[in-house]
C-alpha cells in the first residue's frame, strides 16, 4: 500500500533523544570519555566562573562538547555550528540540549569560548581523557615520538608590511584605485624578512619555508608528542615559526617524561639530528632514536644507537604521528587556522589533537575488551 505524502500535524513528540541516538553510535562512547574528562575538570570551569551577579554563561562542559563537535564533522565556523545545533537531534543529544532548547547565539558562543582560553582548559582536557584509568593501560610511558607541523596563519602575505621605527606597524596604504581591497601585488626585487616585516594581521605569524624552492607563508609551528604503544597523542605546543623551534618544544614535552630511573626513548625524523639536541636528551637519560642525517652533514647519532633493534622499531612507528598531524589538519580544520595570535591558535590545537584522541579510543579501547 502506497503511503501517503502529508506533513504531520502534531503538536508534541513522546520520543526523547536518548531513544534517537542508536545504542552503536560511534558517539556514545565518545560521550561518555569527554563526559568522564569534563567531570575531573569541574574545579578548573568553578575557578574561571566565579560566582557573581548576572545571567548565567553558556555551561563550559556544553560548549566544549560543541567544539569537539565542530572537530569532528569538519564546522568551518561557529555560525554554521550553531545553525547545526538547531536541527541536528544527534548534536542536541551530544552537547546535552533538549528538542525545545534554543541554540545559543554565535557571538555569544565566540565570548564565552575565549573565555576558557585563561585557563589553559584544553591542556587540562587532553590531560583528563589520557588519565582515565582504562584510558592508561593503552598508553606506554617508555616510548614515544615527536616531531612538528606547519599551520598556516590567519593572515595574507600581503600583510607582511615594513615594521616602523617603534616596532609597531605602518597605516594602512589607502585602497588601490584598480582592483578592489584584494589587488595585485608584486614582491618581485623586494627583500622581506622577520626582523624589517610584520603581518598587520596577526603580528605573531612568521613567514617560514619549509624547504628549498617551496612557497614562504605566514605560519606557526604545532608540535605533538606520541606514546608509540597505541598512537595517542600525550602532548602538544604551539611556537612561532623557526629553524630552533621544533627541538626546543620537543625538550620541553619530554623532560617531565624523562624524571625517572629507566630510560625512555623518543623518535624523531632527521630535522632533529643536531648535537645540542642529543645531547640535551642524553643527559636527561634519554634514547635518541632520531633518523640520521644524510644531507653531507656530520650525524650526532652514531652505531652505538642504531645497532639496537629498538632503533629500528622507533623509526617505524615513529612515522605515525603524521596521522595525527592529517587528522588535525584535514578533518579537524587546521590546515589553515581560523584564529588569529599564538594563544588561540595554541588553544584550538590542543583542543582539537584531544579530539584525535577521542575517535580513536572507542576503536582501542574495544579491542583490549
Amino acid at each position: 500500500m502506497r503511503g501517503l505524502d502529508q506533513r504531520s500535524g502534531a503538536l508534541f513528540s513522546y520520543v526523547d533523544l536518548e531513544a534517537r541516538v542508536r545504542a552503536d553510535h560511534p558517539l556514545r562512547s565518545i560521550r561518555q570519555l569527554t563526559d568522564e574528562a569534563l567531570a575531573a575538570l569541574s574545579g578548573s570551569f568553578s575557578a574561571l566562573y566565579a560566582a557573581r551577579m548576572g545571567r548565567p554563561s553558556i555551561p563550559p562542559e556544553m560548549l566544549l562538547r560543541a567544539l569537539l563537535l565542530q572537530a569532528f564533522y569538519s564546522i568551518r565556523s561557529e555560525r554554521q555550528l550553531m545553525e547545526r545545533l538547531e536541527f541536528d537531534l544527534l548534536f542536541r543529544w551530544f552537547v546535552g540540549l533538549g528538542i525545545d532548547d534554543q541554540a545559543w547565539d554565535h557571538s555569544s558562543f565566540t565570548r564565552n569560548r575565549d573565555r576558557l582560553l585563561a585557563g589553559e582548559i584544553a591542556a587540562q582536557f587532553l590531560a583528563a581523557v589520557l588519565a582515565q584509568p582504562r584510558v592508561k593501560r593503552l598508553l606506554s610511558s617508555d616510548h614515544f615520538s615527536v616531531d612538528g607541523t606547519l599551520i598556516e596563519a590567519w593572515a595574507s602575505i600581503k600583510s607582511f608590511k615594513p615594521k616602523d621605527q617603534g616596532g609597531t606597524h605602518q597605516e594602512e596604504d589607502p585602497p588601490p584605485s584598480a582592483g578592489g581591497r584584494n589587488a595585485e601585488v608584486d614582491f618581485r626585487g623586494q627583500t622581506r624578512s622577520n626582523e624589517t616585516h610584520a603581518s598587520t594581521t596577526d603580528p605573531q605569524a612568521r613567514l617560514y619555508r619549509k624547504g628549498p624552492g617551496m612557497e614562504a607563508k605566514l605560519c606557526f609551528i604545532g608540535h605533538t608528542l606520541m606514546e608509540n604503544r597505541s598512537g595517542l597523542i600525550v602532548d602538544t605546543r604551539l611556537t612561532s615559526a623557526n629553524g630552533h623551534a621544533e627541538r626546543i618544544a620537543a625538550l620541553s614535552m619530554i623532560e617531565p617524561r624523562a624524571d625517572r630511573p629507566k630510560a625512555i626513548s623518543v623518535g624523531a625524523d632527521k630535522a632533529y639530528d643536531a648535537e645540542d639536541f642529543v645531547n640535551e636528551l642524553r643527559s636527561m637519560n634519554v634514547r635518541a632514536h632520531v633518523a640520521r642525517n644524510t644531507n653531507g652533514r656530520r650525524s650526532s647519532i652514531d652505531g652505538r644507537t642504531t645497532r639496537h633493534a629498538g632503533y629500528g622499531r622507533s623509526q617505524k612507528i615513529r612515522k605515525r604521528i603524521e596521522e595525527g598531524f592529517g587528522w588535525i589538519k584535514t578533518v579537524g580544520g587546521l590546515r589553515k587556522t581560523r584564529f588569529v595570535g599564538r594563544d588561540k591558535v595554541g588553544w584550538a590545537f590542543t583542543l582539537t589533537a584531544a579530539a584525535y584522541n577521542l575517535v580513536r579510543l572507542p576503536k582501542l579501547l574495544g579491542a583490549l575488551a
